[in-house]
């Protein structure tokens, strides 16, 4: 005798949800109208509905877990009994399936399926799109201007499809209704599905003559321009998102919104992190060793910066507040320096004759004459 739970793959412990899920699953990869002509996929389908229809009924689960059957069960027949003695109250989720695969419209011809109404208002796309902004309007902040293509509502019709002065009649495809139903001969017999109507796509009504300049669609493609305060402190990646800048709606639908990624352009002097901003700056090697006050570029201008005596090389030097805000907050973050040492290529006679004497004190070898003169 087949095992009911190994059927479903399930554990003698499942809930009502899991061997209602299950069943979902296995009737659908076993459906005749899945496998035409596959005898196998058609045993399985019927063990599948037997397994179910005694699992999903707690008084036969009950005794097909003390006895191991279901009075009346007939040693492990099947209760399918193809479209002629099709029970349909033997098989509590079985519409569930069909809802799979026919949509919410698709319904049994002997039980009829669930109704959809007509299409209503419709909500436009978002629309996404990209901008590179200069490193210094990333950390001020900048208002931009930016040319968009989209979908907009037809001005001569307003959005109702219709050439002006032309009345809006019910469809007389779906007679209002929005949706078509068919039906089809199947081995569990008629069965019904809805779809969409293809004349009025849902609306129930159609133009009595259609707007020449949209054809019908209700909307038109327009350029026009979107302005966007980028905020200050942005950073490199950023998605800003413009509600109701996005396509018209259909039907009286609210625009979609546009999404706005934000590309910052590398600067050839400063790179930040955050809401720090970083530079680099080569001083000679008499400024590290006995210290110097020296100029700094940052992005708000030149700044003074004290170099300490015995600054070596790769020195990171901070300037307090004079890097980027952020968007959750104003406050400024650091600039930070780093320091190199920048060694001459040549010298004069006279600054050689210096180095060799420091090199002396020193007690420091060096090469007599190596360095280039000028």
């Amino acid at each position: 005798m087949t095992d009911f739970y190994s059927t479903l793959g399930v554990e003698k412990n499942a809930s009502d949800a899991d061997i209602k899920r299950a069943y979902r699953k296995k009737a659908q990869e076993s459906h005749p109208d899945k496998n035409q002509g596959d005898k196998d996929a058609e045993r399985k389908f019927k063990e599948v509905q037997e397994a179910y229809e005694v699992l999903s009924d707690k008084q036969k689960r009950s005794q097909y877990d003390q006895f191991g059957s279901v009075s009346g069960q007939g040693g492990g027949g099947a209760y399918y009994q193809g479209a002629a003695g099709f029970d349909p109250s033997q098989f509590g989720g079985f519409a569930d399936i069909f809802e799979s695969f026919f949509g919410e419209g698709g319904g049994f011809g002997f039980g009829g399926g669930k109704s959809r109404k007509k299409t209503g208002p419709i909500r436009g796309q978002d629309i996404e799109t990209r901008i590179k902004i200069k490193f210094e309007e990333a950390v001020f902040g900048v208002t931009k201007y930016l040319e968009i293509t989209k979908p907009e509502q037809c001005d001569p019709c307003k959005g109702t499809g219709a050439e002006p002065g032309s009345a809006i009649k019910t469809c007389d495809q779906c007679k209002g209704q929005g949706q078509v139903r068919s039906t089809r001969q199947t081995i569990l017999g008629a069965i019904s599905s809805v779809h969409l109507c293809p004349q009025c796509q849902g609306r129930g009504e159609i133009p009595d003559q259609i707007c020449k300049k949209c054809n019908g669609q209700t909307r038109v493609k327009q350029s026009g321009e979107v302005s966007v305060q980028i905020p200050k402190g942005i950073e490199d990646g950023t998605t800003i998102k413009l509600k109701g800048k996005g396509a018209a709606g259909v039907l009286g639908g609210e625009y979609g919104d546009l999404y706005l990624e934000i590309r910052v352009a590398e600067h050839p002097k400063f790179f930040r992190e955050e809401k720090t901003i970083f530079s680099s700056e080569s001083i000679p090697l008499v400024q590290a060793t006995l210290g110097a006050t020296i100029k700094v570029d940052t992005i708000h201008g030149k700044e003074t910066v004290k170099v300490p005596a015995g600054t070596q090389d790769g020195t990171v030097l901070t300037i307090k507040g004079k890097g980027a805000p952020s968007l959750k907050s104003e406050a400024l973050g650091d600039h930070k320096v780093t320091i190199h040492l920048k060694v001459p290529e040549k010298l004069s006679r006279k600054e050689r004759e210096l180095y060799e004497q420091l090199a002396a004190e020193g007690g420091i070898e060096v090469s007599k004459g190596g360095f280039n003169l000028f």
